[in-house]
């Protein structure tokens, strides 16, 4: 034991240890590549339920068969067997498998790296779900009745069982905006009150068996929310520091919590990439760190925590939002001990008192409230973009030397980091353009040198909509611009009114700031008509049928100013040259345009074409395509779309040329210097 203290208490001990630690997380998570044991296509699985969530449009659960699947099930409310789903179910599940796409748009979710984090190789998208039978163990028995008394409120639902699946998408952006999302995760902070409930419950009990006691339902609970990394911390920090007090080992806090991340790592080294785990771990470190500063004053202490919390994470947290809030700290002010010592509590009364939730949805719908009201100050996010490896190091060195030695300059060079990563994105004297993968639709991005002008042209259609659970692709868009530096679209560039290409618009100019918008020839359709009227409301000046636009030191040329009687034939044919470089965007033009351009303009060697209508046999006729010669061609489809883009007569054409699709090559990205064309690509 003598020898087991001394090891323990030794830093160079813990200097070993994370040297193995490192190189067992590299090895197991980068050398070692897991794959499924199933392949793509139809199949039928039998497996055990593990977990489940169930919205109004479908049910999304996790079975265990020869590996964890996650299957998406689209039901109608008059399926008779869901009310009998739950964990621990046997199920035959009937339908097609495929391996989870990856984000096809720079700096955006990556839903294939989160899955395969957590160990999911393969989605299914079921057909037909058969339950057999209905015995299940005792520990699922309990945590199905756990979550079905937890669904009688989102928020119950939430702080009881950590389920946010059900939240309100504008109320957990506005969470976001805020800098408090981390209060709508299950966490340590949360936890610390359920032991402080039990403490006191339990303080006749001597206090082994009290910690003992403790120390099981806590393991129980880890179970019932699925062994999320934030709640494992909590429960193998406490069970260490029991024995750290049992066997007299003397450990302090900081040693504990390397231990902790060290047992969590081992048995699963894939935590080490989840945000949950590393919010959790960063934010428990700053306040062991920072426990000097606090000066006993409770609500002095909650503005030094929040601050120091904050700085802590702020790289995490820009590396996900690519913004910060100026009224963090007054929302962690408020938000912090009302969630902490009030609703959370409150829920967990409301679960046990059910009667008691019409006073519990009162004191919500007033968080909401607040929630939505502060971040509604949209003039108040602070854009960063995307921090790499070197900001982060000399962020974090710098952090550290002032915690410890008190530099009092910390401040002033963190904020000159911040300014440098901002001014660094526009010092670039180059032009890009990004063709973003938004399904089958069209979107594309001009940055011109040093970041003078932002035109985007097209913005897809939407992706899905709910009523509780909005998604937009413009969404996406919009993370991007900001991951790189931009808060502004100079000009939204519509080339006509189908909602493949425009249906995004109002989604963006509601979200972003948008200067001016541009639409083509002929008379506005409904969907215009709708975008001009939010247009109106935000005094955002419209223009359309226009033959030129200046951009930075050059023009954008719209050579088709013919009313031809219908959306697609009127699409804005557009053609610039970008540091000798020639392009050409075709909208969805079709053959008879491109016979009228022609004859109209001089189109040789177009160095990258923008290929008309998705690659449609009514676009890229072989004269038209031998007429301009593309080197480089992009067809903007989606995957296995119900038109059968691209057509094969088209690809025919299209042969001399090098051919990129957003549906195989995900988004194409080119940067534009005087010497060549530099590509990039996203691949799904």
């Amino acid at each position: 034991m003598k020898i087991l203290k001394k090891l323990l208490q030794s830093n160079l001990t813990y200097f070993f240890l994370f040297i193995f630690l490192f190189l067992y997380v590299v090895f197991f998570t980068k050398i070692i590549k897991y794959e499924s044991n199933y392949g793509d296509g139809p199949l039928t699985i039998r497996g055990k339920v593990i977990k489940y969530s169930v919205s109004e449009e479908k049910i999304s659960f996790i079975i265990m068969a020869q590996e964890k699947i996650q299957v998406i099930y689209y039901w109608q409310n008059d399926e008779k067997w869901v009310n009998s789903f739950q964990i621990g179910s046997e199920v035959v599940v009937k339908g097609t498998l495929s391996t989870p796409k990856r984000n096809s748009i720079p700096n955006t979710f990556n839903y294939q790296k989160y899955l395969y984090t957590n160990n999911i190789y393969k989605i299914m998208q079921a057909e037909s779900i058969q339950i057999e039978g209905k015995k299940i163990d005792l520990l699922s028995f309990v945590k199905n009745w756990i979550y079905r008394r937890a669904q009688a409120n989102d928020y119950l639902k939430l702080f009881v069982v950590g389920d946010k699946s059900s939240l309100d998408s504008e109320v957990y952006n506005s969470f976001k905006n805020c800098g408090v999302a981390h209060l709508l995760a299950v966490s340590g902070m949360h936890v610390s009150i359920f032991v402080a409930i039990l403490e006191h419950l339990l303080k006749y009990v001597n206090k082994t068996n009290r910690s003992v006691f403790i120390a099981i339902f806590l393991i129980f609970y880890a179970y019932v929310v699925n062994f999320s990394a934030s709640i494992l911390r909590v429960v193998i920090f406490f069970i260490l520091n029991l024995f750290n007090k049992r066997l007299g080992l003397k450990l302090c806090n900081k040693k504990i919590l390397f231990l902790t991340a060290f047992v969590m790592l081992l048995a699963n080294p894939f935590f080490v990439y989840q945000i949950g785990f590393i919010y959790s771990f960063i934010t428990v470190l700053s306040l062991f760190i920072i426990k000097k500063y606090l000066k006993g004053n409770y609500f002095l202490d909650i503005i030094i925590i929040s601050f120091w919390a904050l700085l802590f994470t702020l790289p995490i947290t820009v590396n996900i939002n690519y913004e910060i809030n100026l009224l963090t700290f007054l929302s962690n002010l408020v938000l912090i001990p009302l969630v902490t010592y009030f609703l959370y509590p409150f829920a967990l009364i409301c679960f046990v008192l059910p009667f008691l939730l019409p006073v519990f949805v009162f004191f919500i719908n007033i968080m909401e409230s607040f929630v939505l009201f502060i971040g509604s100050f949209s003039g108040l996010l602070i854009n960063i973009p995307r921090l790499n490896i070197v900001f982060i190091v000399v962020y974090y060195l710098l952090l550290f030397l002032e915690v410890h030695y008190n530099l009092k300059i910390y401040l002033v060079l963190s904020i000159l980091i911040i300014l440098f990563t901002k001014i660094s994105v526009r010092l670039d004297n180059n032009y890009y353009l990004h063709f973003f993968d938004v399904g089958q639709g069209d979107s594309c991005l001009l940055i011109s040198p040093y970041h003078k002008e932002v035109v985007l042209i097209d913005t897809g259609g939407i992706i899905s909509y709910n009523k509780k659970s909005k998604y937009f692709v413009s969404d996406n868009i919009i993370l991007y611009l900001k991951s790189i530096g931009i808060t502004k679209v100079k000009t939204l560039l519509l080339t006509h009114g189908d909602y493949d290409h425009m249906g995004e618009a109002i989604n963006l100019v509601e979200n972003f700031n948008v200067e001016k918008v541009i639409f083509n020839c002929g008379e506005f359709n409904e969907l215009e008509q709708d975008l001009i009227k939010v247009l109106g409301k935000k005094k955002i000046p419209y223009y359309s049928c226009i033959k030129e636009l200046n951009i930075d030191d050059n023009k954008l040329y719209f050579l088709n100013n013919k009313d031809y009687g219908n959306e697609n034939d009127n699409s804005s044919v557009i053609y610039t040259e970008l540091n000798n470089h020639k392009f050409l965007f075709m909208g969805d033009a079709g053959v008879e345009v491109e016979e009228d351009l022609i004859e109209k303009y001089n189109l040789k060697d177009i160095d990258v074409l923008k290929v008309g209508h998705h690659g449609s046999k009514t676009s890229s006729s072989k004269s038209f395509i031998d007429e301009i010669d593309p080197e480089y061609s992009i067809i903007s489809v989606g995957k296995n779309n119900r038109y059968g883009h691209p057509n094969n007569s088209v690809l025919d054409n299209l042969d001399d040329s090098k051919i990129y699709r957003t549906d195989q090559d995900g988004s194409i990205m080119f940067e534009i210097n005087k010497d060549k064309l530099k590509i990039e690509t996203c691949s799904p």
